[in-house]
């Protein structure tokens, strides 16, 4: 029987995508718990519009990323910290206080895109990866400055 996935299922597909499974696992499991429905002519046409609709809304997004990535490149941000006097600091930077640096410059950036590989607990400059939507990465620089 073929039907159409709703939601995404584990080791079946994802949301969207048309399945041939066997009767018995879509008449007792997918179509009762709401995860597909049958694969008529009209679903198929409705699921093949959404479906471009869902590729017309990714290539917008891929060109939104790529215009951050493009002007985030080379970017650097300063970040206050708490530190004693040989420099370190009471509290590691997070990527959240780096993501509000971004913010105060005028990047949207989500705080779980930022990506810092060893704690930051010194004053200086270091190098951090902004991970973006469609595998994007982006380094830029960020300074950490005594409060």
């Amino acid at each position: 029987m073929k039907v159409i996935l709703i939601k995404d299922v584990q080791s079946l597909g994802h949301s969207g995508d048309i399945k041939d499974v066997s009767d018995g696992y879509a008449r007792n499991f997918l179509i009762p718990g709401g995860y597909a429905k049958p694969a008529t002519q009209s679903a198929l046409e409705k699921a093949e519009q959404i479906k471009a609709q869902k590729a017309k809304e990714a290539e917008g997004e891929l060109g939104r990323a790529k215009e951050l990535a493009k002007k985030l490149q080379g970017e650097s941000v300063v970040v206050k910290a708490k530190a004693d006097d040989s420099g370190k600091l009471y509290a590691a930077v997070k990527g959240e206080e780096i993501s509000e640096a971004l913010k105060a410059k005028g990047f949207e950036v989500e705080k779980n895109k930022v990506v810092i590989g060893d704690p930051i607990k010194e004053l200086g400059e270091f190098e951090i990866n902004i991970n973006l939507d469609h595998g994007l990465e982006v380094l830029i620089g960020v300074t950490v400055e005594k409060e």
